[in-house]
């Protein structure tokens, strides 16, 4: 339970620091502002939940990379912006997923010592 518990509010940590990293540039639409923190929220508790055994730093960065790939499709949906190329945007939310994944693991499994059971 403490795993699952460590895990999500790390996600949810995530969420908030990729929003704040997201609308450095401007404000975005709420619906938006929801799908990121969710969609970090939910790495965090997919690791926490998670019984693949997998060394803790492989583990972190497969799931960081699985449950970005929404996000990071849904962003080819957006408008086409100056800063920002869709392939652009759909590289970095994956490999920013990659990242968030394995801090989660991190706080989740080294600092928390929450290891899989």
């Amino acid at each position: 339970m403490k795993r699952i518990i460590v895990a999500t509010l790390s996600g949810i940590l995530c969420g908030f620091i990729c929003y704040t990293m997201a609308s450095s540039s401007g404000e975005l639409a709420f619906p938006v502002t929801l799908q990121i923190i969710a969609s970090r929220t939910l790495i965090g508790f997919a690791i926490g939940i998670s019984c693949v055994r997998l060394h803790w730093t492989l583990h972190g960065i497969i799931m960081g990379i699985m449950f970005s790939i929404p996000l990071a499709i849904s962003g080819l949906m957006a408008p086409e912006s100056p800063e920002f190329s869709k392939t652009m945007m759909l590289v970095s939310t994956i490999v920013m997923g990659l990242i968030y994944g394995l801090l989660i693991e991190i706080i989740t499994s080294f600092i928390f010592q929450a290891k899989q059971k």
